[in-house]
């Protein structure tokens, strides 16, 4: 089941970002998050434990996915696919239909279920990633 983010779910998601991440945000990054009006998290729950999360961006008519994530443990399951499903419904439904995304090179998994939902690789950012460096591909999914 995917359900917005709330509040209580804050130290949880924490948690998981620490997990999923070498470059983990801070809880005081997501809770700036789910208060800001451009920004909608969801998470993803597996008999009421969460065991994933993502965050998208709506600004100026073109969204952006910023964070997926699913605990190692819970991948292959569906959880990413739903929230992607849930992601770029939710833009589609406010008209928005331009949606971008950076991941690392080495992701194919990631890169593949992207691609299943019409995002495309258009360019790359060299080095953007650390520990261990890696460049970023930046993905686009443009029109509906």
């Amino acid at each position: 089941m995917i359900r917005p983010m709330k509040e209580e779910d804050l130290a949880c998601v924490a948690d998981l970002e620490k997990i999923c991440f070498t470059e983990c945000w801070s809880y005081k990054l997501l809770e700036a998050g789910i208060n800001s009006p451009y920004d909608l998290y969801f998470v993803a729950l597996c008999r009421d434990q969460i065991i994933g999360y993502c965050c998208l961006r709506l600004l100026a008519g073109e969204g952006e996915i910023q964070r997926i994530a699913v605990l190692p443990q819970k991948r292959r399951m569906g959880a990413g696919r739903k929230m992607m499903e849930t992601m770029v419904s939710y833009a589609m439904e406010r008209h928005v239909y331009t949606i971008s995304l950076e991941v690392r090179e080495s992701n194919l998994a990631a890169r593949r279920l992207y691609e299943s939902f019409g995002f495309a690789p258009e360019a790359v950012r060299k080095n953007y990633y650390h520990n261990p460096v890696e460049d970023a591909v930046i993905m686009w999914r443009r029109g509906n």
